[in-house]
């Protein structure tokens, strides 16, 4: 898996959970959150830690540092837009409240619109790929097609090219 799809899925992981268990300290939430996914990957490689184990997290490597370093602006535009984007959603998902989507499509939702109207550096169409597939990993049968309708009525509203990042 590409480190850009890796740090998308973890900033899914991220959002949602801080949807469900709000944090008033962003810092240690995504500390703490890093954290944790290091000693998961530590302990799935070492055959599973028992619970309450502890474990010595040793330097972040190259990659766990790259995935974090694209992830993390991605979070933090993600929770500053998240009016914006919720009125997005709501616009576009006809017959559907937003607290009846899905939480983890809620969150995929807004990820990739942020992306899309924000991040110029992602072409859209790339958000929209990617908010598919983690659909389709994370979620229900039919939220990869829901993710797709949405995303692709809002990519009909932008200003700028779907298939290209602007320099």
């Amino acid at each position: 898996m590409g480190k850009r799809r890796e740090a998308r899925e973890r900033a899914v992981q991220f959002l949602f959970q801080q949807e469900m268990n709000p944090s008033e300290n962003l810092e240690r939430a995504l500390n703490q959150f890093w954290d944790s996914q290091r000693a998961s990957a530590i302990a799935e490689d070492k055959g599973g830690a028992t619970w309450g184990q502890e474990l010595e997290l040793p330097p972040p490597t190259a990659d766990e540092a790259a995935v974090r370093l694209f992830a993390d602006p991605l979070i933090r535009g993600t929770l500053e837009h998240n009016t914006e984007l919720d009125e997005i959603i709501r616009k576009h998902a006809k017959n559907w409240e937003l607290h009846r989507i899905a939480a983890v499509d809620r969150n995929i939702l807004r990820l990739a619109i942020y992306e899309m109207l924000h991040r110029e550096d992602i072409p859209p169409v790339v958000s929209i790929n990617e908010a598919v597939d983690i659909a389709k990993k994370f979620s229900t049968q039919d939220s990869g097609k829901f993710v797709n309708g949405i995303l692709d009525k809002v990519k009909g509203e932008l200003m700028r090219p779907a298939r290209a990042a602007t320099p």
